[in-house]
């Protein structure tokens, strides 16, 4: 796939999977321990529920570390058949033919993450194809099943329909961020691109630079992440100069002014950013999100976003990080915006155990393979860690001084 049509795609899915919330904070209750099992990852999304249950491994996923017992999947009794049994329940728009890579990355990393757990409620997976239209049905069959904890649903479209049902009263983690205030039991997990964006307004003042130019390509992405940058640059106190729009002709962006504690925040999708970095002065600190990042297998095409200061994830980053070290990898890797929703799965299980099984003021943050993960009323947010481009390569930054 061409480097511009794949820009356009993966910017897509983002536009239309995430999104931005500032709800106000109350604490999840506790919830009851779990029995041993194991889940396992689905390929083929089923027309009904599964229950992971310990007798067959997913094909795709190995890993490094001792691999759990093997999975199997099973479909869960008619419900009025069979008593209902505790579990945990993950929906995901797995039938959806627009979502259903994205909703089977997240699947297999939160399906890796509860293999690793001891004595962990099993996980009944429903899928469905219209989030929108769907999932509050599928929400309370799930719970009439009995379900004592639940993830998803995963689309913007979804969380809203779900959010709009009144208020939930057992433990669950919305895949995705509305603007909701809640003082129930749902709360909201995602990965919207603009928290790397004013991530990277508040490190670049922190390093002592005074004033910023925005460059984005006018596209719908880069629309939102260059407003979420102007609105933490200006908060922080900086100073914003006019931006640029990056429309093919490379002159403005020779213009920039390199006196020293000027910066430039880059709001554009890979392909793009690689047009523009090597027009930017090199003695101008570049910032950017991990959109311009695909991945260190790219070495060549790298080399164009050299110095680009970014963020992303332990998970794409740090292979020697704790957390990332536990976990199985999916085999053929798959691509950067689908491991990072495979990490999304991986970490939405850890917290989804932390709202039903702890107290959150006990355990948060959470080191997870997303980054560092706080809570801010009923948002789990997550923070990036900081990395540049050398040599073709994204290379994590240490220290919160160094720009």
């Amino acid at each position: 796939m061409s480097g511009w049509l794949r820009g356009i795609l993966v910017a897509a899915l983002y536009v239309s999977v995430f999104g931005c919330a500032t709800p106000a904070p109350t604490a999840p209750k506790a919830a009851a321990p779990a029995p041993v099992t194991q889940p396992s990852a689905v390929q083929a999304p089923p027309a009904a529920p599964v229950t992971a249950n310990p007798s067959t491994q997913p094909p795709v996923v190995t890993e490094a570390v001792p691999a759990p017992a093997p999975l199997v999947s099973a479909p869960l009794p008619a419900i009025g058949t069979e008593p209902a049994v505790p579990h945990i329940a993950l929906l995901l728009p797995l039938n959806s033919p627009v979502f259903a890579k994205a909703a089977d990355a997240v699947q297999q990393g939160f399906l890796a993450a509860a293999g690793k757990e001891v004595n962990g409620l099993p996980i009944h997976v429903y899928p469905c194809n219209d989030e929108g239209t769907e999932v509050v049905a599928l929400y309370h069959k799930a719970l009439r099943a009995g379900a004592v904890a639940v993830a998803g649903p995963l689309t913007r479209n979804g969380v809203a329909a779900l959010a709009a049902t009144g208020p939930i009263t057992t433990p669950t983690l919305a895949l995705n961020l509305v603007d909701d205030t809640r003082t129930d039991q749902l709360y909201f997990f995602g990965l919207p691109p603009e928290t790397e964006a004013r991530q990277a307004a508040e490190r670049a003042t922190t390093a002592g630079l005074l004033s910023a130019t925005v460059v984005s390509t006018n596209s719908p992405l880069s629309k939102r992440l260059a407003q979420a940058f102007s609105d933490e640059w200006q908060r922080e106190g900086g100073i914003l100069l006019a931006g640029i729009i990056y429309d093919g002709d490379p002159t403005p962006l020779k213009d920039l002014s390199q006196e020293p504690g000027t910066s430039v925040f880059l709001a554009a999708e890979p392909d793009k950013a690689r047009l523009i970095r090597p027009y930017i002065n090199s003695a101008i600190p570049v910032y950017a999100t991990s959109q311009v990042f695909s991945g260190n297998t790219n070495t060549l095409t790298n080399y164009d976003l050299a110095d680009v200061r970014f963020f992303d994830m332990p998970w794409l980053l740090q292979p020697d990080h704790p957390a990332v070290m536990i976990y199985p990898h999916v085999v053929p890797p798959m691509t950067p915006d689908m491991e990072r929703l495979y990490a999304l799965g991986i970490d939405s299980y850890r917290l989804l155990q932390v709202m039903y099984q702890h107290n959150p003021a006990n355990v948060l943050p959470l080191d997870g393979v997303t980054g560092k993960i706080s809570r801010n009323g009923h948002v789990f947010q997550r923070e990036g860690i900081l990395a540049v481009m050398r040599q073709g390569l994204g290379v994590p930054v240490e220290g919160k001084s160094r720009q």
